[in-house]
């Protein structure tokens, strides 16, 4: 734009349906606190501190629910009130009818980005209550390791198994890590592009309304900028493999972790045999699903903060001439064209609202019963049936190669 000022930043919110990457992480959490409840019948102590750490997340989980129920109400609120009133004044040659609604919904936006922040916080402090439980049990392990009575040949090499699997789970960990920066490389390519269109007055319109990164492009394609177009396809073409490449690589993750998971329930059987269960606690892998849940709303944060942002630009703009004359005809099909993003952003929050709330109202029900009253068969039962239900859920990824072009 003429002011210099970006149309899009560079982060990993360019798609409505970016939320959704929430999802993969709550469901796990839940279900990697009740493998973990399971085995410790017998240690009421632990039960009692595992409860209590998993009746937190289930608070946190439902202060999350409200956050994400009030995202999609103002999404809808964009939709239904900001954008037909912004269609109105450009139609009506009304400027300060615009910086009236454009102002109600800075309002409505600095709310959230408060609200999101609050929230944030309370992960962060949640998340260092969970390694400080972490490392109690880490001692209890370590005081019970001295009692353990020698491993047998099968133990030794169930043991030997896992290590292995851990080890290459760290390395696809590291693989997946280095995708990620070549995505933020080839997404900072692409915004780098994009804002070069300066004189695309009716990208720059719409971009201020629209801040995913993909809508952008489907737009530019749509109204045939063919003097970036070539350049543009090069380039996200590269992002779809490099996409393509880390969805391969987070499905082979999955099928790393669910062997490990396999092969713990094995070494579960003949630990718990020998006094030996606390080993198989898996309360660093919740510390990391809640790392990635307070990563992603920290992205949710700075989306709305953009929004503002966003909204602030278009305010200015609101005062030159040539918005309500020269431009009136992009301003109004930029308003369309974003009703339909915004629709869908509110459609991707309600659904991660949905499934916050049954994670903050069912999910958690297996704290009602002591893992110390059920017989072992019992308890390696659910254990089983618990770690069936963790392999079907897969990561949740956004695959550039979604957008038309």
């Amino acid at each position: 734009m003429a002011d210099g000022k970006e149309l899009v930043s560079s982060d990993s919110t360019g798609s409505p349906e970016f939320i959704q990457q929430l999802l993969p992480s709550a469901e796990r959490t839940a279900l990697l606190y009740h493998l973990s409840y399971l085995c410790l019948g017998g240690f009421p102590n632990l039960e009692r501190l595992i409860r209590k750490r998993a009746v937190e997340t289930q608070l946190l989980f439902g202060s999350s629910e409200a956050l994400l129920m009030k995202c999609a109400g103002t999404s809808n609120n964009l939709v239904k009130s900001l954008l037909p009133s912004l269609k109105l004044a450009a139609e009506k040659n009304k400027p300060q009818f615009a910086r009236k609604f454009l102002e109600r919904a800075k309002e409505w936006i600095d709310s959230i980005v408060m609200d999101v922040k609050e929230i944030v916080k309370k992960y962060d402090e949640h998340n260092s209550d969970v390694a400080a439980t972490t490392s109690d049990f880490n001692t209890e392990k370590e005081e019970a390791k001295k009692k353990q009575q020698q491993q047998t040949s099968e133990m030794k090499e169930l043991q030997k198994i896992i290590d292995d699997l851990e080890a290459q789970h760290a390395n696809i960990s590291k693989e997946i890590q280095d995708s990620e920066k070549k995505i933020e490389e080839k997404n900072s390519e692409i915004h780098e592009l994009i804002n070069e269109t300066q004189t695309n007055t009716d990208v720059a319109i719409f971009s201020m309304i629209v801040p995913f990164l993909e809508s952008i492009i489907s737009f530019i394609y749509k109204m045939k900028y063919t003097s970036m177009k070539d350049e543009l396809r090069a380039l996200h073409d590269d992002l779809t493999k490099t996409t393509e490449a880390q969805k391969r690589l987070k499905e082979e993750e999955c099928d790393i972790q669910n062997k490990l998971m396999d092969n713990q329930l094995n070494l579960a059987k003949l630990k718990i045999e020998n006094d030996q269960v606390l080993s198989i606690i898996h309360l660093d892998e919740v510390q990391k699903c809640l790392s990635r849940i307070q990563q992603i709303l920290i992205q949710l944060q700075k989306f709305w903060e953009k929004v503002g942002s966003l909204l602030d630009t278009l305010k200015e703009k609101t005062s030159a001439r040539d918005v309500w004359i020269d431009m009136k005809e992009e301003f109004l099909q930029s308003i369309d064209a974003a009703k339909e993003e915004w629709t869908k952003f509110g459609i991707n929050c309600m659904n991660a609202n949905k499934i916050f709330s049954i994670q903050a109202n069912d999910a958690y029900r297996f704290l009602e019963v002591s893992p110390s009253s059920l017989s072992e068969e019992e308890r390696m039962k659910e254990y089983q049936s618990v770690k069936e239900k963790l392999e079907k859920i897969r990561p949740n990824t956004v695959n550039p190669a979604a957008i038309t072009l």
